[in-house]
């Protein structure tokens, strides 16, 4: 089979660049374009990655017949609207997350997907990392069940500044972005839908207009349970911490090392085939291509997160 002809839009971006060098270690894929707001930062980029073409225009972007699947590492505002004309456009689609900042148009986006048949995909990571992968594969062959995740995802934000020090064209969000994470890990991890959510924040910032904390607390029809809290005022240590609290033990898991209850390491590193956590969404996403079927972490399969979401933010707006 010929290689999948890719093209990553929002190119020169912090996650942009971590989707190029991921695939670059991938060999059924061919990086044929990039994109970027400007030409000067689509070709610094591509010829940083021997990239053959370079665009400053999302619309013939998509057009190029030598793009199969494209990446949108877009401002989160955008992906809505750019997903659904890539897969007009006949393009599959893997969309950083979140896949929109409303339920609307997450919505659209499913919807689109399900009328094109194309892969449609949305970058939930902790799905694939490694640590809680090993979490997934434990509870999937019924060694532990899950009673509670407590989780923390703190951070300092006092400017709309992203991971490589630049300025933001869109505002960063507790919620849409960061509690998006965890919302859909926990059901992905228990495997049932959310029966009850509760959730307050505290004071918006001045400048940035969002809540900069927040506190949620979810559970399942079965009793099972999420705490999570979410900080921009926290002056480290910074990152998601997430604990499982098990049947049958007790897990610690940050990024891609996990630990149990005694802080003992466990080892996961032949869990899947690399311990980058972009790569095997790259990975996952290029092989539901070739195998013409539904991705781990669909469009589809993210819905139900965003629809938490839609209802924590009605409660906190009334």
């Amino acid at each position: 089979m010929s290689k999948i002809r890719l093209g990553v839009a929002g190119a020169n971006g912090a996650f942009g660049i971590k989707h190029l060098e991921a695939l670059r270690v991938i060999s059924d894929v061919d990086i044929t374009a990039v994109m970027a707001t400007t030409m000067e930062k689509a070709a610094g980029v591509a010829d940083r990655f021997d990239v053959p073409l370079r665009f400053d225009d999302y619309c013939t972007f998509i057009a190029s017949d030598r793009v199969d699947a494209i990446i949108l590492a877009t401002p989160t505002q955008l992906h809505a609207e750019q997903g659904i004309k890539a897969m007009a456009a006949g393009k599959h689609v893997l969309v950083e997350i979140p896949m929109a900042d409303n339920l609307a148009d997450s919505e659209r986006l499913v919807a689109k997907q399900a009328e094109t048949g194309l892969v449609g995909m949305v970058g939930h990571v902790r799905r694939f990392n490694p640590s809680h992968q090993w979490v997934h594969n434990e509870i999937s062959k019924g060694a532990l069940s899950i009673q509670q995740m407590d989780v923390q995802t703190y951070f300092f934000r006092r400017t709309n500044m992203n991971a490589k020090g630049e300025p933001r064209s869109w505002t960063d969000h507790l919620l849409w972005h960061h509690a998006c994470h965890t919302i859909d890990l926990f059901l992905y991890q228990t495997g049932e839908p959310v029966s009850e959510v509760h959730a307050v924040q505290g004071p918006k910032h001045p400048e940035l207009g969002i809540a900069m904390d927040m506190a949620i607390i979810m559970k399942t029809p079965t009793g099972k349970l999420c705490t999570l809290s979410l900080s921009f005022n926290n002056d480290g240590p910074l990152g998601s911490y997430f604990r499982y609290i098990c049947d049958r033990g007790t897990y610690v898991a940050s990024y891609d090392d996990l630990y149990d209850g005694k802080g003992q390491q466990i080892d996961v590193s032949a869990v899947d085939v690399s311990m980058n956590g972009i790569e095997l969404i790259d990975r996952e996403f290029i092989a539901a291509i070739a195998d013409r079927r539904e991705p781990n972490s669909s469009l589809a399969q993210g819905l139900p997160a965003m629809k938490v979401m839609h209802e924590i933010e009605q409660a906190m707006t009334q």
